[in-house]
């Protein structure tokens, strides 16, 4: 800690969102306030639902569960002070929050990435394996892969503040972005950053093709089980659940790919800017629905309860 202050001279950072249209900030504070509000409803009802019905007690409800709260909580990490910025034109954030906020964004999106692959493995087990889902997806197992996601998450973002906040920030402190993100924070150093760079490339590298390995096999496995079904509803019905995940994969991928993947040197801020409203605010109020809501056991769970608080 000691050697990040003595290397900056930076104490707060400027950030210049997504207009500097007057005309426009109004109407994009509501529109990410309908959208943070549909995220917030949305994933804390999932989890409710979730915790309070006994049905819903099984490894892949076990993680949606968990990916609503990842993604409730890296939407709050950036949405609240986007709008904020919005609204009363406060645009200034501290040096400690600013790596306050890159360090809890980066490390639930990488808990993310991690959690789809367990979902896709999970799927994998219950359609590939059914008589065996049982003993595959025990309790421990699904816990144990979701410590092994926040805990590879956490340890990844460490890495990235250390390298990011080590390097020496004494010129300009305008962030061309509208949150802390490693990339827009990183391009302002003064200092060489070009291992800092690869470090960046290759550990979110890692990260993306390791999941999407794991994803891209446990799909190959069950297309070649959906393609020897018998039953034209059990084939519909499986088709059904992979157009939606793949739906979130490729959103969420995409996007990230297109962020981390490239040096900061090549990155065009407006077109990053406008890529990044769709994993921070667009994929947690969409996750809800494209996994859960079309659910008919979730639909079930929600009358259930509906039924339960009128009386």
């Amino acid at each position: 800690m000691i050697l990040m202050e003595n290397s900056t001279e930076v104490t707060h950072f400027l950030l210049l969102g997504l207009t500097d249209d007057p005309g426009l900030q109004l109407p994009l504070f509501f529109t990410f306030l309908l959208i943070y509000t549909i995220a917030l409803v949305g994933n804390l009802g999932m989890i409710l639902l979730i915790v309070l019905d006994s049905r819903l007690h099984t490894p892949m409800y076990f993680f949606l569960g968990n990916l609503s709260f990842v993604d409730l909580c890296y939407s709050s990490a950036v949405t609240p002070t986007v709008m904020t910025g919005l609204l009363i034109g406060d645009k200034v954030i501290s040096y400690n929050d600013c790596a306050a906020q890159m360090f809890f964004f980066a490390g639930f999106a990488t808990v993310e990435n991690y959690l789809l692959a367990s979902m896709a493995y999970d799927r994998y087990a219950a359609v590939c394996k059914p008589l065996h889902y049982s003993y595959t997806m025990t309790t421990n197992v699904s816990i144990c892969l979701s410590v092994v996601s926040y805990t590879c998450g956490f340890l990844n973002v460490s890495i990235h503040i250390g390298d990011t906040f080590s390097l020496s920030f004494c010129g300009s402190n305008v962030v061309h972005h509208f949150f802390c993100d490693v990339p827009a924070v990183m391009v302002l150093s003064c200092s060489d950053r070009h291992v800092s760079e690869l470090v960046l490339i290759y550990i979110v590298s890692f990260n993306i093709f390791f999941a999407l390995f794991v994803i891209w096999m446990s799909y190959t496995f069950i297309f070649i089980t959906i393609f020897k079904m018998k039953s034209s509803a059990g084939y519909q019905k499986a088709i059904s659940t992979c157009a939606s995940h793949f739906t979130a994969v490729s959103i969420f991928y995409g996007t990230v790919i297109f962020m981390y993947l490239q040096p900061s040197s090549s990155h065009s801020m407006d077109t990053d800017k406008t890529a990044s409203v769709f994993y921070t605010m667009i994929i947690p109020m969409l996750n809800p629905l494209v996994y859960s809501l079309r659910n008919k056991e979730v639909k079930s769970a929600f009358k259930k309860l509906y039924y339960i608080a009128k009386q």
